[in-house]
């Protein structure tokens, strides 16, 4: 074998080597990505998922908003990835316990009985206003002392929460519960689209603990659910129980006789 030879295979050995070692590397930091991103929402290969959705007023079959469709759609990639399942059920007839899969709650309490029930149990300190009639409370939030007022197109906002066990209150959840309330079905979709786009960084930083988050969806009318800030972490105040409303004393009056 020649000098000319025996380098070309030596060449051809060691860049196969460094083919091969880049490829492991890569397997195992996204092997290590998707670990991390099951542990997160609670998705281990394989397993099962709840999606919890309006059902719409129009008629008995489960119809869902354009809108919540579209936040399905994000988090339905999420599970895909995730290699795990997911079963879609209607708020009405999700009549069971939560901590043996994890759960997708979509939807603003006046519309989702389940999302109701997750608010008055896990968030006694969100207040929604679900009242029918026209007013400038109507959809606001209120989370501790803060009110937060609902304007259509220019700001809409929305809760974002994931729940564990322990943190949320219920020694039984094993599992996550994730939690999209919003003012509007846009702001759904705002929801899950930023869980799904900021599931690391929310992860480096909550671990598998709890969070409540309220973000803003800003400018809708133009920009769609794109454009979303994060107002606060409010995590500490949606658990905290708000104060009942003070009662007006009764007057009492003498009849004259």
């Amino acid at each position: 074998m020649t000098d000319d030879v025996r380098t070309i295979v030596l060449g051809l050995i060691a860049a196969g080597l460094c083919v091969s070692l880049g490829w492991v590397a890569r397997t195992h930091l996204w092997r290590r990505r998707l670990r991390r991103k099951q542990t997160f929402f609670g998705l281990p290969a394989n397993s099962e998922s709840l999606l919890v959705v309006n059902r719409d007023a129009g008629g008995p079959e489960l119809t869902v908003k354009r809108h919540d469709v579209f936040a399905l759609l994000e988090l339905s990639a999420v599970i895909k990835d995730c290699g795990a399942h997911a079963q879609i059920v209607a708020h009405d007839t999700a009549q069971q316990g939560f901590g043996e899969r994890t759960e997708f709650c979509v939807g603003g309490p006046g519309s989702n009985r389940r999302m109701a029930a997750h608010m008055v149990s896990l968030l006694p300190g969100i207040r929604v206003n679900t009242d029918p009639e026209p007013g400038p409370d109507r959809g606001a939030f209120q989370i501790g002392t803060e009110r937060h007022r609902l304007e259509p197109g220019r700001a809409e906002y929305v809760i974002l929460a994931r729940l564990t066990a322990g943190e949320a209150g219920d020694a039984g959840l094993a599992r996550p519960v994730f939690l999209c309330c919003g003012q509007l079905p846009i702001t759904h979709q705002a929801a899950t689209r930023y869980l799904a786009r900021h599931h690391e960084r929310l992860a480096r930083k909550y671990g598998g603990g709890s969070f409540v988050l309220l973000l803003k969806v800003v400018n809708s009318g133009a920009y769609g659910p794109d454009v979303v800030e994060l107002v606060a972490d409010v995590t500490k105040a949606a658990q905290t129980p708000l104060p009942a409303p003070a009662v007006p004393p009764r007057s009492s009056h003498r009849a004259e006789k």
